[in-house]
């Protein structure tokens, strides 16, 4: 057994068809070099691409080689010669995911699409960009707004994250309150299906209602029905302003209630934020200080053109500022952007209380956010682990966070045990398991907990139809 199968919860490991026995390493990896070229294939053992942000949780795999395609076709070309050998495919983009979804953890061959890095079409004029599984997500930002244009999904790590990662998981971020997740942003797909064929699904067109939605099927899918290659995006007319509101609250209850009266107020809002007193002590002082009796936090953020953008941000200033500690509106740019740095880098700053963290991405309605950030805090004590929860409060999306010493087996385990009893929480305020981060491997076999019996067979049906053999990505997304 491998240190990943040791390191994960048994229910991980359930729905895992039996393997046959791989040719070795070296067959493997030579083979492939010789169907691609030295430049586009590395050994198995290469530690960059067999781990990912679950690394301090324990999370490692193995690989009996890893591609880098340099194009599409080539990327065809690996899949239909792992297909025709039975062997395992494990797609991979920046490595940036919480839930395992891009370690091998079965062996075979990670493809790596990194190099599928190309711009292929930009329309400006009429808000669409076509473009590579490997191009960033900061790139992709700046592409757009460099011609004037928006493209609002705007996970973490945006620096690394790819595309072709964004889609895979139907990544979200602050601004999907008001802009929707990346699912809602693509028009087209193009993917390697089994046994290895490119195929198209939508395009540049903005509807199609001619067949099933395929397309978004494969949004989301974690690599497991095939591998995203390029996609079609629409964008929109950059908003003229970005105006922040942010209030301090001296308790959960008041500022759960101040997020209510947002939308109670009917004020459409790009972002809504919260961090708890946990991640509020954690992060606070990189933020420049929180008054003394401050023990939550609401991040807003108004948009649009300047004059309904700054109307907005006053409305929610004043919506805020009901059983608020303090509001700030700031106006000055510099400062605006300072404020989204250092919301970005929120989890890094609870990593770092005590150098490591479980954290899950829970979602539950938002009449029920109080009672989600409460009992997380219960879940931790009852485990005896350090607690918070941050997030995108709008959404109902928290991140439910239990502080670890890395290395620390015992406190791993009770990190572990403490999950579980969140995604039974989860369920229970009529919420799910995973709001953007996904199942991947950290979750497998929790999907049974959210969806009924027949649904959960429906789920895995849509698997076999689209991968009979079992080969995209197994022992994720189930």
């Amino acid at each position: 057994m491998t240190t990943a199968q040791r390191d994960v919860p048994c229910t991980a490991l359930v729905n895992h068809s039996p393997r046959p026995i791989l040719a070795p390493l070296t067959t493997i990896e030579a083979e492939l070099r010789r169907l691609l070229d030295d430049e586009s294939v590395l050994p198995g053992d290469t530690a960059a691409y067999l781990s990912d942000e679950t690394e301090t949780r324990g999370v490692h795999g193995r690989a009996d080689a890893v591609c880098r395609p340099a194009d599409a076709e080539a990327a065809a070309a690996v899949v239909a010669w792992c297909y025709d050998r039975d062997v395992p495919i494990v797609p991979r983009g920046g490595g940036t995911g919480y839930a395992g979804g891009s370690v091998p953890i079965e062996g075979g061959v990670v493809v790596s699409l990194e190099r599928l890095d190309r711009v292929r079409r930009f329309d400006p004029l009429l808000w669409r960009i076509q473009v590579e599984a490997g191009v960033t997500t900061a790139r992709l930002h700046r592409l757009a707004r460099e011609s004037g244009l928006y493209f609002p999904p705007d996970p973490g790590a945006a620096e690394q994250s790819h595309v072709g990662g964004n889609v895979a998981t139907n990544a979200g971020g602050p601004h999907a309150f008001k802009y929707g997740v990346t699912g809602a942003w693509v028009t087209g797909l193009e993917a390697v299906v089994a046994p290895g064929e490119l195929v198209a699904f939508g395009g540049p067109i903005r509807k199609d209602v001619a067949g099933y939605d395929l397309r978004a099927a494969l949004v989301g899918s974690e690599g497991t029905l095939g591998l995203v290659t390029a996609a079609w995006l629409r964008l929109v007319p950059a908003p003229e302003a970005a105006c922040p509101v942010v209030g301090f609250y001296p308790d959960a209850r008041s500022g759960c209630a101040a997020i209510e009266a947002v939308l109670g107020n009917g004020l459409l809002v790009a972002a809504l934020e919260f961090l708890d007193e946990g991640a509020l002590a954690a992060a606070g002082a990189a933020l420049g200080g929180v008054p003394a009796d401050a023990r939550f936090m609401v991040l807003a953020e108004a948009d649009g053109e300047r004059a309904e953008a700054e109307r907005l941000q006053a409305a929610a200033a004043e919506v805020l500022g009901v059983g608020a500690v303090q509001v700030i509106a700031p106006t000055d740019p510099g400062e605006i952007a300072r404020i989204w740095r250092w919301r970005d880098g929120v989890s890094i700053a609870v990593s770092a209380q005590r150098g490591g963290k479980v954290s899950e991405d829970i979602v539950v309605p938002l009449d029920r956010l109080l009672e989600a950030i409460e009992r997380t805090w219960e879940i931790g004590h009852r485990h005896a682990l350090p607690s918070c929860s941050w997030g995108h409060a709008g959404d109902g999306n928290l991140h439910s966070t239990f502080m670890i010493e890395p290395g620390s087996a015992d406190e791993l385990e009770r990190a572990r045990a403490a999950s579980e009893e969140l995604f039974a929480l989860a369920v229970e305020l009529g919420g799910s398991i995973s709001g953007e981060h996904g199942l991947g491997y950290v979750k497998s076999g929790h999907l049974a907990r959210q969806w009924s019996p027949r649904a959960l067979a429906l789920h895995h049906e849509l698997k076999r139809a689209f991968d009979p053999k079992g080969l995209f990505n197994p022992g994720k997304k189930t």
